[in-house]
């Protein structure tokens, strides 16, 4: 006789479902963990959802007023202990930036009662762990697993803080959302690149990709640039105006539905001066959009394919960016056979095949 399989119960922990790369993989996650059978729970701190997500949600960011001072903050901690203490989790996933020492040696030591596995999103991994290293073993050395998204950032990991429990495994794009949502109506009266990100993310760099641009044949081919994301706009308005390009430079905001706007782009690109992973590479190439990106540390390096899916530009040589761009637009040949693999060069990417990842990580065997 079969016994029956365990039912596994898993909570992801986060700041939110909304905007942010680690929300959406963490919304992903829970999407592919649902669909295996396997019990979900999302805890998040600050109230904002807008990330398709499965399982329970669990909002204590509804719990915060608006001074958030210490009385706050702890009430809310003991709604986070209480939680975890009332379920009998097998693993607890944090993918929250954790760069309060104090408070993240007590959650990681006292609050934490599972099998904990935390990640870590960016190259600057000070937003992760804290730079002493003895402190780092303290916190993150006796825990189920630490999880980088590339090689390159584990072997940073380990060599900085000598942890023992380091292991890279990729951020998983969800491609049925994707093939859902990016037909979705969009009228734009123009031709146009894109970037996506935080206006007030100096690490984007968008003030010098608008100066990239101005130096590029796009304008004067009445190819625009269109750039997603929240922050203050108008130092980069500024910039716009002063090299003469303002009519030809649109700060959308925030989009919940970036798909769109990525499927009808003739390629989008990546500026930045370091990445975690670069989610929107991938997002860009499912939605069959060839992509522009600097070798910067430490993602894109993995998903841009050279003259295959995109163009991989020496890192932070911004002629060579705008030499980039000018013939992603007069080499039709290139762009072509750029845009026809771009879809097919994600599959190391999918949400099924990293969710096995994951689940091999675990030990989970739903057979």
């Amino acid at each position: 006789m079969k016994l029956p399989t365990k039912k596994y119960k898993v909570v992801l922990i986060g700041y939110r479902l909304s905007a942010g790369g680690s929300d959406k993989v963490m919304a992903n996650l829970s999407v592919f963990f649902e669909s295996k059978g396997i019990e979900v729970h999302n805890i998040i701190v600050i109230n904002e959802v807008s990330f398709p997500y499965a399982g329970k949600l669990v909002n204590l960011g509804l719990l915060k007023n608006e001074g958030n001072g210490f009385s706050n903050k702890f009430k809310r901690l003991i709604a986070l202990r209480n939680y975890l203490r009332a379920h009998d989790f097998d693993f607890i996933i944090d993918f929250r930036f954790r760069t309060k020492v104090i408070q993240e040696l007590i959650i990681s030591r006292l609050i934490y009662n599972s099998k904990t596995i935390f990640t870590v999103h960016s190259f600057l991994i000070d937003h992760y762990m804290p730079r002493n290293s003895w402190l780092a073993r303290l916190m993150y050395n006796h825990c189920y697993a630490n999880v980088a998204l590339v090689k390159q950032m584990e072997e940073l990991i380990v060599n900085t803080h000598q942890l023992s429990n380091v292991v890279a495994i990729a951020n998983p794009i969800n491609i049925e959302e994707v093939n859902k949502r990016r037909d979705e109506k969009l009228t734009i009266p123009f031709d146009y690149i894109i970037a996506i990100g935080q206006f007030e993310n100096p690490i984007k760099q968008f003030d010098q990709l608008i100066v990239s641009y101005a130096n590029s044949v796009l304008a004067e081919k009445k190819i625009h640039l269109l750039i997603l994301g929240d922050g203050n706009k108008t130092p980069l308005e500024k910039v716009a105006k002063e090299n003469k390009v303002t009519d030809f430079v649109h700060f959308l905001g925030y989009q919940e539905n970036p798909f769109k706007y990525l499927k009808r782009a003739r390629f989008l690109t990546l500026c930045s001066k370091n990445e975690g992973f670069g989610n929107v590479l991938v997002e860009a190439l499912a939605c069959e959009t060839p992509v522009i990106a600097f070798d910067c540390s430490c993602g894109p390096g993995v998903i841009v394919i050279d003259r295959e899916n995109g163009i991989l530009v020496e890192d932070q040589n911004w002629q060579k960016l705008t030499e980039a761009m000018n013939e992603m637009i007069t080499n039709a040949v290139l762009y072509q056979y750029c845009k026809q693999n771009a879809a097919t060069s994600i599959k190391p990417f999918l949400l099924e095949g990293i969710g096995q990842q994951w689940l091999d990580l675990m030990k989970i065997n739903l057979d």
